[in-house]
């Protein structure tokens, strides 16, 4: 089976590497000609565990090509991908600009029956935006090809994508012909031998399922960390709260931990997104303008937490930073927390240490020597007044108390994730704030 997956981003890259393991032949289609060279020369653009040599074993058995143009393998795959960026415009939307661009480029090369599924993230309605701008280059053209749209979005988690990818919950497909439903039910038969996983639904409907599986952990999120806020001033412990509402089987034990805020590419982005959709057909969505909201305070719970122990002021203080990127096993640091707090800290006058595992360079590339980089946690330590762990990623989880002692001008940890012993920290001295 011959497929086509236009973007080389997070998605289309995790998507096309699984599906050439599973012995599709896949070609990659970017415009960005400096990315397909890259790739080209055995350069993988993002940071995902497992994926550079995945990437390399299919390349090395012809399985996947990479292409700056579509048309050349057009005639020859029987799907194609779209897997292209759906950034926020300035009002929150989603910008379907690349998107448009990918039907339109299919609509004036197709030349037989072939399906443009749609993996991006994309508001209801997109499909028969998409449909639509296929059939006007073709009307354009004179000509009558068959083709059918579909919609196939993505739920890979960052730092498990090839994992999610291979073994999947769930695949969502919305179709509109039975046609189409054959052919992806056979694309994604080998992802299925240990059972049955995928959801047939109408397009509009595998649309919103994204966004509303998305919008709901972050609901989850937020709602967490209120309640692990409003812990915190009545004495309660919000870890007791999470175990005991965790084992409700209604509730469940996933998405209940209370931190510093997300971050990332899609809960951010698909947020945004559904409250703008329902504002367009008229219906306000006030929970989630209430997610948005609790997150975007969240993001500088740790900053108030630091200036309050140092009685408002921390000009000329050193304080060190465990974590970067939104979560562990990435280097994404888009609507990250740690560039809110990075900002806060630095308006206040304080001089900001950094340790990543991963996301150190791409720290640099957004903001560029504002911070002082450091080549291991405890370098990061060094001298510093006050330590916030941002990103849980393993490393950090037992560091030697003995160690920050010796280092640390003062022995205070504000955990943003709430990964250590809070009775631990305070017999080895530490001054220690958790998240509730």
């Amino acid at each position: 089976m011959n497929i086509a997956i236009v973007g080389t981003g997070y998605v289309g890259l995790v998507s096309g590497t699984c599906f050439a393991e599973m012995g599709i032949n896949v070609t990659c289609v970017d415009v960005n000609e400096q990315k397909i060279q890259s790739l080209l020369n055995g350069e993988i653009p993002i940071y995902e565990p497992g994926l550079e040599d995945m990437v390399k074993k299919n390349v090395a058995a012809g399985r996947m090509r990479f292409t700056t143009d579509l048309t050349v393998c057009l005639d020859d795959v029987e799907i194609v991908f779209s897997a292209v960026g759906t950034p926020p415009d300035e009002d929150g939307s989603a910008d379907l600009k690349y998107v448009l661009e990918v039907a339109k480029t299919f609509g004036q090369h197709v030349k037989k029956y072939t399906i443009l599924v749609t993996k991006s993230t994309v508001p209801v309605g997109t499909a028969q935006k998409v449909k639509a701008a296929i059939q006007a280059e073709l009307d354009k053209r004179g000509e009558q090809v068959e083709f059918d749209v579909a919609s196939n979005p993505e739920f890979l988690k960052e730092g498990a994508a090839i994992k999610d990818f291979m073994a999947p919950d769930r695949v969502v497909v919305g179709t509109e012909s039975e046609r189409a439903r054959k052919i992806m039910s056979k694309l994604y038969k080998p992802f299925m031998l240990s059972g049955e996983r995928m959801i047939f639904t109408d397009i509009p409907s595998a649309e919103m399922i994204k966004y509303a599986a998305n919008s709901m952990l972050a609901t989850r999120i937020s709602f967490m960390n209120d309640i692990a806020n409003l812990c915190e001033l009545v004495g309660a412990d919000v870890n007791m709260v999470r175990k005991g509402i965790g084992s409700d089987t209604r509730i469940g034990k996933k998405f209940l931990y209370a931190g510093c805020g997300y971050g990332g590419s899609c809960f951010p982005k698909d947020v945004k997104a559904l409250i703008k959709t329902a504002e367009q057909n008229g219906y306000p969505m006030q929970v989630l303008q209430a997610v948005e909201a609790v997150n975007e305070r969240q993001k500088s719970i740790l900053f108030e937490k630091l200036l309050r122990y140092f009685g408002g002021d921390i000009q000329g203080r050193t304080i060190a930073l465990w974590g970067l990127a939104f979560k562990p096993e990435t280097d994404d640091m888009r609507e990250a927390p740690a560039l809110v707090l990075i900002e806060k800290i630095r308006q206040a006058g304080a001089t900001v240490r950094v340790y990543d595992p991963i996301a150190m360079t791409e720290c640099k590339r957004r903001i560029g020597d504002q911070v002082i980089y450091c080549k291991d946690m405890y370098e990061a330590t060094l001298d510093a007044d006050a330590l916030l762990l941002v990103t849980e990623w393993k490393e950090f989880r037992m560091p030697s108390l003995t160690a920050l002692s010796r280092i640390m001008a003062n022995k205070v940890v504000i955990d943003g994730r709430n990964i250590y012993d809070a009775e631990d920290m305070r017999e080895n001295g530490f001054v220690y704030y958790k998240i509730g």
